[in-house]
């Protein structure tokens, strides 16, 4: 039996992962804060602690991680499908940074303490996993969840779906942990990490015509030339004013894609589907290239069950054998919880604010929450932004992120905060050699924002169940 002790601090942050880390970082920054933070995992780094080997950040390293620490040597790749874009970091890579901020920054700062393998029981009360012991926590300010939107990963997560007995049925980490070589591989999902998946077993020499690849949706991909930092700001902005002029000019969130498609600021693998999911998946013109020499594609509804000779889906069966390898890649990701006030009477709920940028929204709530502000105040400025899931949550997700920026135009040092932010993709845009090419950005980005606001409020009164319940509407 454990016993119990108690401790007394302004902040209980339950969560180590990157909104935890983020957040912390910027509030001990800006304040003497008194933080305890617990991870129910052994160090911190949250999901990327249980992520598959080979998985790598969707975007460069330069814009990821919490603010003061800088995570990489902000390099760009030479050769291969990146070549030329800022460095991505490995998933390994990730953990060790966070790993390092924890010990040589929050640790050392005296103004934080750590407690890995723990539960939060709730009411400010929490056990380890070890011992048993449990801890009541006084807490003066909040209680910090950074877990609301924690993600699920095939390592840590069963498969939705029945597998029988004998059946090789592996999460996608496993996949580097074969050795005998299997009849085939059956690749069960739709997401990124099916597509990271399949981009690795053909770097590895695997055949396209010895993979299946199970996609119960064909998703939108993000074209990641969109998405560079520093020297690559301009091409960017681009990009935003682009997805701006398309929502602006559109009938329907299909003619907004197609005009998108046009200008290569999204991809789709198969150019004779048209995709209904969107969940931020990024990728590079070649990584499209190498998914799309996979020609045996199912597409019908999502696995219900695998036998030894056969695949169940919702809409039909295909064959299969015990001689294949099923591949689990059918974990769903960021939970998909309906956003909420992150600032509560004595709670506060981390959420992404801007352009599904989560080290900026949390470093940036971080710092809001050191300023002497109202909780309705610092609700204003920092109003969530839903998870996404389909071509319209990802521009609603854009445009909810446009709105909230306007409201930052009356607290200049929120304004300046950000503009100084290692995590701000559009960092530098001002001051960059081009200037009269980002002053056309500029004024095209003014004349469609508007028009783009009351385009979006229309397409939201069509929207799914689904996607308005991702909708934030603030409390009148």
């Amino acid at each position: 039996m454990g016993t119990t002790s108690a401790l007394e601090t302004d902040y209980l942050v339950v969560g180590a992962g990157a909104l935890g880390m983020g957040f912390v970082d910027t509030l001990i920054d800006h304040s003497d804060a008194d933080v305890v933070m617990i991870d129910r995992r052994h160090r911190p780094g949250g999901h990327w602690l249980d992520s598959y080997p080979f998985v790598q950040l969707h975007q460069p390293s330069m814009n990821y991680g919490v603010n003061s620490t800088r995570l990489g040597l902000d390099r760009r790749e030479h050769g291969g499908r990146d070549e030329g874009f800022y460095e991505r970091a490995t998933g390994a890579e990730i953990c060790g940074y966070f790993d390092e901020v924890m010990r040589h920054r929050f640790l050392a700062s005296g103004q934080v303490r750590f407690f890995p393998m723990s539960d939060y029981l709730g009411d400010h009360r929490f056990r380890s996993r070890l011992t048993g012991d449990e801890t009541d926590v006084s807490v003066r300010r909040s209680v910090v969840d950074a877990t609301y939107t924690a993600s699920r990963v095939p390592a840590t997560d069963a498969p939705p779906f029945e597998v029988a007995e004998g059946v090789r049925c592996i999460p996608v980490g496993a996949l580097t942990r074969v050795s005998d070589p299997p009849a085939g591989y059956v690749v069960i999902g739709a997401g990124k990490t099916a597509m990271d998946a399949v981009c690795w077993l053909l770097d590895q020499g695997t055949r396209p015509h010895d993979i299946t690849w199970v996609r119960p949706r064909d998703s939108w991909i993000l074209n990641r030339e969109f998405f560079q930092p520093a020297d690559g700001v301009v091409r960017t902005f681009e990009g935003v004013v682009l997805e701006l002029e398309g929502v602006a000019t559109s009938g329907s969130i299909d003619d907004v894609y197609d005009r998108l498609e046009q200008h290569d600021v999204v991809f789709r693998i198969d150019p004779s589907v048209r995709p209904s999911m969107l969940k931020g998946a990024t990728c590079s013109r070649g990584e499209v290239e190498q998914l799309r020499r996979v020609e045996n594609v199912v597409r019908l509804g999502h696995v219900r069950r695998i036998d030894g000779d056969v695949i169940t889906l919702d809409d039909g069966s295909v064959p299969t054998s015990r001689a294949n390898v099923h591949v689990h890649c059918a974990s769903p990701g960021l939970a998909d919880n309906p956003p909420v006030p992150i600032f509560g009477d004595g709670a506060i709920t981390l959420q992404n604010i801007t352009r599904i940028s989560f080290s900026l929204s949390a470093g940036l709530t971080g710092f809001v929450e050191a300023s002497a502000r109202t909780t309705a105040e610092k609700n204003r400025l920092c109003q969530p932004n839903g998870a996404l899931d389909t071509p319209f949550d990802f521009t609603r997700s854009v445009l909810t992120g446009m709105r909230t920026e306007m409201e930052w135009r009356d607290a200049p040092d929120v304004q300046e905060w950000v503009e100084a932010s290692r995590l701000n993709l559009m960092k530098g845009l001002d001051r960059g050699p081009d200037h009269s090419a980002v002053a056309d950005l500029q004024g095209r980005f003014m004349t469609a924002l508007f028009p783009a606001l009351e385009n979006l409020d229309k397409f939201a009164s069509s929207a799914a169940a689904a996607e308005r319940a991702r909708i934030f509407e603030p409390a009148v």
